[in-house]
């Protein structure tokens, strides 16, 4: 009986993490991979346009809504750089699609991996890490 439930008490959490490592496997696998197109790098200027480096931004009360930006959303930078504001706009020229929303996480180095095509992504750094997140951004042009 005791070894019965010992077995139990170990499986449950294991098959717990299975099961979740299932479900984000599945997540990213709905995410075709493209090839990421080859970029120089040259002296960087300053611009107000997203930058393909990490950004981070305080949370404003728009932004605390985990819904408000998804992947296929289309936005524009209406901040800086260094202090990136995101507005939803029709997608047009000029505009960032949104690939991929990570949730979870302020490394904005998985859009490297996750969704190669992105030209760069934004990172919502939050007091509470389990409501960052990251959007990997391909530039329309």
């Amino acid at each position: 009986m005791i070894i019965a439930l010992v077995v139990v008490l170990v499986l449950c959490p294991c098959l717990g993490l299975a099961g979740w490592g299932i479900y984000r496997a599945a997540d990213v696998a709905d995410d075709p991979v493209v090839p990421a197109p080859s970029v120089s790098s040259g002296p960087v200027e300053p611009s107000d346009e997203p930058s393909a480096a990490p950004t981070t931004a305080e949370p404003s009360p728009s932004e605390d809504d985990d819904d408000e930006f998804a992947k296929g959303d289309c936005v524009v930078n209406d901040g800086t750089d260094d202090d990136a504001e995101l507005r939803k706009v029709p997608c047009g020229p000029n505009t960032y699609k949104i690939l991929l929303r990570i949730p979870a996480t302020a490394d904005g180095d998985r859009c490297e991996t996750l969704a190669p095509e992105s030209t760069a992504n934004y990172v919502h750094d939050n007091s509470v890490d389990f409501l960052d997140y990251v959007l990997c951004l391909k530039k329309l042009k």
